[in-house]
């Protein structure tokens, strides 16, 4: 194979995008515009990624698009108990949502406690029940150690995630390319299909490129395809209709992603 083009490289990391937008002041309008953004020239992006009171807007206006929803729970602290999570899991799915970022209480992970974040991602995949995808959020900027983000994304994987998360895009540092490392070594041990999902500050097409090289590394050329790896972004389509020729697309979003 010849080296990458920028082009090629655009032209993967698309249809892998969730086109998020998770600001505090986010309107009906805002999620509208999100949602017109999904399907693009060059094509349609995996998921828009919005807060749960906008799913019945976005499920209305993406109907037959080929456009899945999600949507954050335990968001974006991590600090609801079991019970809180299940129901917001509930009620986001029965609003249509049809996969579910739920944040690890990692600060809790952080102080050695293992239970309460166990059964809180317990608690979400028995919300989600079949066909939802659970993507557990593991902010990896905050556990910061190696040997805890390998922890939590195992203890992730064996409470049920179909998707191992970065970030939520609201804590620095977000997405690395060290802690994607970590986490595609567990999914590539963990002895069943789990997705990855890199979150928060990859903003043009070689910072989208160098995750899914990594990914080829680590899991095999063709590995990478909507079913098994994400980019959480916002400004990122932009930059990736620019370098596929199509130019920009409206208003550039102001989330963290």
């Amino acid at each position: 194979m010849g080296p990458v083009t920028t082009l090629d490289a655009a032209a993967r990391a698309l249809p892998l995008l969730d086109l998020t937008s998770l600001n505090d002041d986010d309107t009906e309008e805002r999620i509208a515009a999100l949602c017109a953004r999904a399907v693009t020239p060059a094509g349609s992006v995996a998921a828009v990624c919005i807060y749960p009171r906008f799913i019945p807007v976005a499920k209305q206006l993406l109907e037959n698009k080929g456009v899945a929803i999600a949507t954050v729970v335990n968001f974006p602290g991590g600090g609801a108990s079991a019970a809180e999570v299940a129901g917001e899991t509930r009620a986001a799915v029965a609003a249509g949502a049809d996969e579910i970022d739920v944040v690890l209480p990692w600060r809790d992970f952080m102080a050695g406690e293992r239970t309460v974040p166990r059964d809180v991602l317990r608690a979400c995949r028995d919300a989600c029940g079949d066909g939802i995808l659970m993507k557990v959020i593991l902010e990896t900027g905050g556990l910061a150690d190696a040997g805890l983000i390998e922890q939590a994304g195992r203890d992730a994987v064996a409470a049920g995630a179909d998707f191992l998360k970065t970030s939520t895009g609201k804590l620095q540092p977000a997405a690395t390319l060290e802690a994607a490392a970590i986490l595609l070594d567990v999914i590539r041990d963990c002895g069943r299909p789990v997705g990855f999902k890199a979150a928060g500050g990859i903003r043009d097409t070689a910072g989208a490129a160098a995750y899914l090289h990594l990914a080829d590394t680590v899991m095999g050329p063709g590995w990478a395809t909507p079913a098994t790896f994400r980019f959480g972004a916002s400004g990122l389509l932009d930059a990736l209709l620019a370098d596929l020729g199509h130019g920009a697309t409206g208003q550039k979003p102001s989330s963290g992603y």
